[in-house]
């Protein structure tokens, strides 16, 4: 088990990926590239993106935004699904966004995740230190 964005949940991933394959994300994110800073992680803050669905180490110079918020709300919101978490966060000020916030309701109307990506999240959920 890995903490949620270290090195060491990468390779995880990586290697369900490889087991796996990596899920499509639907039509409507494909190209959307978000940069995300998480602010209180463990091993100090860290600089990833998401781009089509999936988080990648490190910013992407033609990101459409930028979002900021605490490492606890991440993981609720990227590894535990918790939708309420986001919106919660967003409304206490502790999501902060940057750049095109269309991308982010662009994100959130996405529609249902497909059976492939419910199983993908499903096991990168159980390689993800609680």
């Amino acid at each position: 088990m890995a903490q949620f964005l270290s090195e060491a949940w990468f390779s995880e991933v990586d290697a369900i990926k490889s087991e796996l394959g990596e899920p499509a994300a639907p039509e409507a994110i494909q190209d959307i590239i978000l940069n995300v800073v998480i602010t209180e992680h463990p091993e100090g803050d860290k600089s990833v993106r998401m781009e089509g669905g999936s988080f990648q180490q490190g910013h992407a110079d033609n990101a459409g935004a930028k979002i900021t918020l605490p490492y606890g709300v991440a993981k609720a919101m990227f590894v535990d699904r918790d939708q309420q978490a986001g919106m919660q966060a967003f409304m206490s000020g502790e999501l902060q966004v940057e750049g095109d916030m269309t991308l982010l309701m662009q994100m959130q109307s996405a529609g249902a995740p497909s059976d492939e990506a419910k199983t993908f999240a499903k096991r990168v959920a159980a390689v993800t230190e609680a």
